[in-house]
């Protein structure tokens, strides 16, 4: 009985002392190249979806814009037209009041007697009906355009507020990476990845005629540059940006969003998958170039450079021809 009592009073100190020394341990512990890795992935994640929402939000900016140029254009000639309307009418009404004034002696006078002038009068009402159904319909015409000025620059306001939120998430998002980034130097000596061998596109990349050859080209160029958010080069890239680039250069013209993309493009099986084409990843949060051979080069993530690798390194959304 008394051994055993001693056993567990040494159990007991035993459990104890590992209890205070454990955490203490634990608290200490250097986080494991392979728990950067995954922090590193993580926060990279977030932030090529916060850059692709920046992205769509720029895109959507631009097309605003132009509406409202567009609408400014229209609105000038028709203020100019209601105007000179506005005139016509003044001068017909001004026509009308002189001869509604004049003396019945005079008017019978005049060749064509009282019928001649209830001709001009006639005439002269028909006229100003005619002008004012004109500035009727031009005013009518300047208002709806100038409503949807309005509105439009309404969403811009609100989108330039969402742009600058995204940034300033994108901001955050930097800085944590920024953290991260200096303890990855710490276990592997760089914070990013080195530059990589550029390859000669046109003797690496696979021979395809067409557009789609000329994209693919491209594509090759653009390995070993680095990622670089919002970038569609020609020094680095993001996602979507270099999708956009390398169907640029073939005379396409893609939006700089992932889901955009896949808006712009046609839908196609995983079996009529060509070089060239699209490959969209789960939730449209990244997109890359089909270059054959079940590869794809794409710009991965902050921090790395542009590379081919296979195209199932994430869960595939579906997949794109450019049209």
């Amino acid at each position: 009985m008394s051994s055993l009592r001693t056993l567990l009073r040494t159990l007991a100190l035993t459990g104890l002392s590992a209890a205070l020394i454990a955490p203490a341990a634990a608290a200490h512990a250097e986080p494991s190249p392979a728990d950067l890795t995954q922090r590193i992935e993580k926060s990279s994640a977030q932030l090529e979806r916060v850059v692709e929402s920046y992205n769509k939000l720029t895109e959507e900016i631009k097309d605003n814009k132009t509406s409202v140029a567009r609408l400014q254009a229209r609105i000038g000639p028709l203020e100019k037209q209601t105007e000179q309307n506005r005139a016509d009418v003044a001068a017909l009404a001004a026509t009308a009041y002189k001869t509604g004034g004049l003396r019945t002696a005079d008017a019978l006078l005049r060749p064509g007697g009282s019928a001649a002038l209830l001709d001009r009068l006639g005439t002269i009402d028909q006229l100003t009906k005619q002008r004012q159904e004109q500035i009727d319909g031009f005013t009518e015409s300047q208002r709806a355009l100038l409503e949807e000025r309005g509105r439009l620059r309404m969403v811009l306001a609100q989108q330039a507020a969402q742009a600058r939120e995204l940034k300033s998430a994108k901001t955050r998002i930097e800085r944590d990476l920024a953290r991260l980034y200096e303890l990855r130097r710490q276990a592997y000596g760089r914070a990013t990845e080195a530059p990589a061998a550029r390859p000669d596109a046109g003797r690496d990349a696979p021979a395809i005629s067409g557009q789609a050859g000329v994209a693919v080209r491209y594509a090759y160029g653009a390995v070993g540059k680095p990622y670089s958010w919002g970038g569609e080069g020609p020094n680095g890239y993001d996602c979507s940006g270099l999708t956009l680039a390398a169907w640029r250069a073939a005379g396409k013209s893609l939006p700089h969003n992932a889901r955009m993309q896949w808006g712009a493009t046609s839908r196609i099986s995983r079996g009529e998958l060509r070089p060239g084409d699209l490959v969209f990843y789960s939730g449209l949060g990244h997109v890359a170039l089909y270059v054959g051979g079940g590869q794809v080069i794409d710009a991965p993530s902050a921090g790395r450079n542009v590379l081919k690798r296979g195209m199932n390194m994430m869960s595939i959304q579906g997949y794109g021809r450019v049209r």
